[in-house]
């Protein structure tokens, strides 16, 4: 198999939307030669711990810590209505200890800031605790594919290049 690594990974502490348990994504990592394998749940960080026991007993698979956050675009201190979809996913990966403190702080603040049936963060958080993260745009539900979706290339583009910006080399 070629070189292959799972950024975007859902563990069964993704509450309601994932299952996997986390030493058989280890398994399946080591049994497809992966050399790594990340860890990004919804808005949470309750499985980092086991997350880190199990990488212990598969020393050939490096684990990757990382978040996929909830970001609402107009803060996040901003509450409407449960049904609301306008918080956009990012994903966070932690490339070094800072960024794993980070990490933290960011989660954190999604639950003691801009808890509203989910944890959101903001652009002001993002600036403040971004050093030692490596940022991806996610999946559908991110900023940016959600502007290309609405068929607004500008917004887009204007979404890129304050993340590139704010993160350089480490945003993708």
């Amino acid at each position: 198999m070629s070189q292959f690594v799972h950024l975007h990974v859902h563990t069964q502490y993704s509450i309601l939307d994932g299952a996997a348990p986390i030493q058989a994504l280890f398994e399946k990592a080591k049994t497809d030669g992966q050399t790594a394998l990340a860890i990004t749940d919804h808005g949470n960080m309750f499985g980092v711990k086991d997350f880190l026991k199990q990488a212990k007993k598969f020393p050939e698979v490096k684990p990757i810590v990382g978040c996929e956050v909830y970001v609402n675009p107009e803060g996040r201190h901003v509450k409407r209505g449960k049904e609301d979809q306008s918080a956009n996913h990012l994903i966070l990966l932690a490339k070094n200890l800072t960024g794993y403190r980070n990490l933290i702080k960011l989660v954190s603040y999604g639950y003691i800031e801009g808890f509203y049936y989910k944890p959101k963060i903001d652009h002001e958080l993002l600036e403040q605790y971004h050093e030692g993260l490596i940022a991806c745009s996610a999946c559908l539900a991110g900023e940016v594919p959600r502007a290309i979706l609405t068929n607004n290339l500008a917004k887009a583009e204007e979404i890129v290049l304050w993340y590139k910006q704010l993160f350089g080399d480490d945003y993708y």
